[in-house]
């Protein structure tokens, strides 16, 4: 009868960016002021959106969705890691890693959906403008939304549940800066082929294809560009989708760095930063780069503004009057 390690760690050490004290101030301001650009960059973008009625549509519906997966996908590993920085204390709990692990590969699944969901969503605008009112609907665009988040729930669990039956041994030292997956299943002393398969297949299937569908859907919208005669055509076409595209190829860049850099032997340190390009700089750009080049967005945070401000104004000015 085989003998099988059932040994249950109560913890982890998360050995993060740098062994250095004296680099410690820095990465905690760095971080945190990155954190807190992400969390209130995409939550104007939130705020935008819902304030304007102009902007009740399709694309910004999904645009404030990822938005709020955004800041829910920073917030899984950034506090935990601001904490350690401070208090120069590493540790995380077993339970505390799973849980952080779940959310992780759930707001990460979630942004590869929605991204592909606004893929399709300027396919049918730019190739298909005359039936786009009536393709993209209330009722598809949140049934588009709630199978992203069916979907990102089911995988993540099943990848949770699939560390859950691993044994750890001695080593508990991750070199990285949060619960990453596959960090945990090479410390694992148990067998971990089953688990290895499970995160292909899902890679294949949950990965490959929606990248296939972004593929696909700028493949038409080019071909759709290419065959407009007048070049204000062209470049009004384009620039409803650029924004979008620089986001897809930010996104899937970053994810590449961090696969290829987790496969290649002897890579924590370049893992860490590919990660950090990937969990932390995308998320706090993708504000930026929607609103930057869209009038839409920046003529809704001026009125979203200016009525704050008219509101503070008001306030003021009734106090007075009590006051008097």
């Amino acid at each position: 009868m085989e003998l099988k390690n059932d040994t249950r760690i109560s913890e982890f050490l998360l050995l993060g960016f740098s062994e250095e004290p004296e680099l410690e101030p820095f990465l905690f301001g760095l971080f945190l002021s990155m954190y807190l650009i992400t969390v209130c960059g995409n939550l104007l973008l939130i705020l935008a959106v819902s304030s304007d009625s102009h902007l009740h549509t399709p694309m910004y519906f999904f645009l404030s969705n990822l938005s709020f997966v955004d800041i829910c996908f920073t917030s899984t590993t950034m506090p935990k890691m601001l904490v350690n920085i401070q208090t120069q204390r590493k540790v995380i709990t077993y339970d505390s890693c799973i849980t952080q692990m779940y959310f992780f590969i759930l707001f990460a699944s979630l942004d590869n959906f929605l991204l592909t969901v606004m893929a399709y969503d300027r396919f049918v605008a730019i190739c298909h403008p005359l039936h786009y009112t009536v393709i993209m609907n209330p009722r598809l665009c949140g049934l588009l939304v709630l199978m992203s988040w069916i979907m990102s729930v089911l995988n993540s669990l099943l990848q949770s549940l699939m560390v859950l039956r691993l044994s750890f041994c001695t080593e508990v030292e991750i070199p990285h800066f949060f619960c990453e997956l596959n960090q945990m299943i090479q410390l694992a002393c148990s067998d971990t082929f089953l688990n290895n398969m499970v995160i292909y297949f899902s890679a294949m299937l949950l990965a490959g294809a929606p990248l296939a569908g972004v593929l696909y859907s700028y493949s038409k919208i080019v071909s759709s560009i290419c065959g407009i005669s007048s070049s204000q055509g062209k470049h009004k076409a384009f620039s409803t989708c650029a924004s979008h595209l620089s986001v897809v190829s930010l996104f899937y860049s970053t994810s590449l760095g961090v696969y290829l850099s987790s496969a290649a032997p002897q890579s924590s340190h370049t893992s860490v930063v590919a990660s950090v390009m990937y969990t932390v700089v995308t998320p706090m750009l993708n504000p930026f780069i929607y609103s930057l080049r869209n009038r839409d967005i920046k003529g809704a945070l001026s009125e979203f503004f200016r009525g704050a401000t008219k509101g503070h104004f008001s306030t003021g000015n009734c106090a007075c009057r009590l006051n008097a």
